[in-house]
């Protein structure tokens, strides 16, 4: 057994300076795309559509959430109302109090005979207190570990799923970038209380983000979902349009990028970015320096002092000079742990979802990104953009030239591994 564990301990090595060193030979390498259309144009769906597989629906309602003192009442409240199925994914359920909560509902209506379907990945949620994974089995929740990590599993070990989903009765869906942990509390008052963008929808795009728990869920268990999670769902008449876009684990570029690279080519007056962790490959980055030199308002709200991972901050700053010659706003959030991933574009679209802009999102894991084409949604979100960047400091260019060479050598550092994070 030792001589299995070293075997693969070595070939984890191996791998990972294999992966490295194509990392680096790829970081320029881009897509070729003429004309691009502009976001929120019946041309660019339709782009997005053929690139990324997701569809348009129109006719549903989308409310926009922030911070989990809207988020955890909204879901906790989905739950409650639960008749016949919840599928639950996420990539963070730690311990503590707000997962105790969720434990509870989910074991509430497993009780009452609801089928509950949770799927928790099993290298973030490592930290899950297994006194509460197993109440939850004996209350009936059908509980499952996406990918746990073994020995002989090191091939996989570094394609998660990110993806953030509940889903209740096929017809009211969640997802964004909420973690079930403590750390989501509160109204980001303060460095507890972490940042973040969620949404809660109704309507036919419900369908897609079930079909993105489904693609995990059959992976790990078998089994496909019955009848009772796809009930006929019927357009609103008030609702908006809704484009879902899933990308899967695994070694090369995903089509979370494909759709971050459409929206910044093609975007014709505004692109702003809030994301938890900013180390984007050269070739995106060249992409934005060329949208902020044909005129586009590009801003980008990335972490300050309070990130969870600093070397993922160092990696983002080697991208730094680049963008703010060419006329970037870069923002450092200060008041907590900024962890939304928002995207608006021009006036009419925006994107929320698990994604960040670094190599683990758009290559190695899944994730999920609902685009929502609705002037009202970005006029919400731009009034949280506005509020973000009053609480950044906003990078100066000659500063930045400035700073110290001990700082040099840690983004030098952050380099080094920015394939992995």
């Amino acid at each position: 057994m030792r001589g299995a564990v070293g075997a693969a301990g070595a070939a984890t090595v191996t791998a990972y300076i294999a992966k490295g060193a194509q990392y680096r030979r790829e970081a320029r390498q881009t897509f070729r795309l003429s004309d691009p259309p502009a976001p929120g144009s019946p041309a660019y769906a339709r782009l997005v559509e053929s690139w990324c597989g997701g569809p348009l629906r129109p006719g549903n309602r989308v409310e926009v959430l922030r911070n989990g003192a809207e988020i955890f009442p909204s879901m906790l409240q989905a739950i409650a109302s639960a008749s016949r199925a919840i599928d639950f994914s996420t990539y963070i359920f730690w311990k503590g109090e707000t997962a105790t909560t969720f434990g509870e509902a989910l074991m509430e209506r497993a009780r009452a005979g609801v089928e509950v379907n949770v799927l928790v990945d099993g290298w973030g949620s490592a930290p899950m207190d297994r006194a509460l994974v197993t109440r939850m089995e004996q209350a009936g929740v059908n509980f499952v570990w996406f990918r746990t990590p073994h020995w002989y599993t090191t091939d996989k070990l570094n394609n998660r799923t990110h993806r953030r989903i509940m889903v209740v009765d096929g017809t009211l869906g969640f997802t964004g970038g909420m973690g079930v942990a403590d750390e989501w509390s509160g109204d980001a008052e303060g460095p507890q209380n972490w940042r973040e963008t969620h949404l809660r929808i109704e309507g036919p795009a419900v369908r897609d983000l079930l079909g993105a728990f489904a693609d995990n869920w059959v992976e790990e268990t078998g089994r496909v979902l019955s009848v009772a999670h796809l009930p006929e769902i019927p357009e609103l008449d008030d609702g908006v349009e809704v484009q879902v876009s899933k990308s899967s684990a695994g070694q090369g570029r995903a089509a979370a990028e494909a759709l971050f690279f459409a929206a910044i080519a093609g975007a014709r007056e505004r692109l702003w970015f809030t994301t938890a962790y900013f180390s984007p490959r050269q070739a995106l980055v060249d992409e934005l320096v060329a949208a902020a030199v044909r005129g586009v308002d590009l801003r980008i709200v990335v972490n300050g002092p309070h990130i969870d991972k600093q070397v993922v901050r160092r990696a983002g700053h080697r991208s730094y000079t680049p963008l703010l010659e060419a006329g970037v706003r870069l923002f450092e959030y200060q008041r907590t742990m900024m962890h939304a991933k928002v995207v608006v574009a021009d006036d009419g679209w925006a994107n929320v979802g698990t994604a960040n802009f670094d190599n683990r999102s758009l290559a190695l894991q899944n994730e999920m990104n609902c685009s929502v084409l609705d002037s009202a949604v970005v006029a919400e979100l731009e009034k949280d953009f506005l509020d973000d960047f009053d609480a950044s400091e906003e990078i100066d260019l000659d500063r930045w030239r400035r700073r110290p060479l001990r700082s040099r050598a840690y983004e030098l550092v952050g380099e080094a591994v920015r394939h992995s994070l």
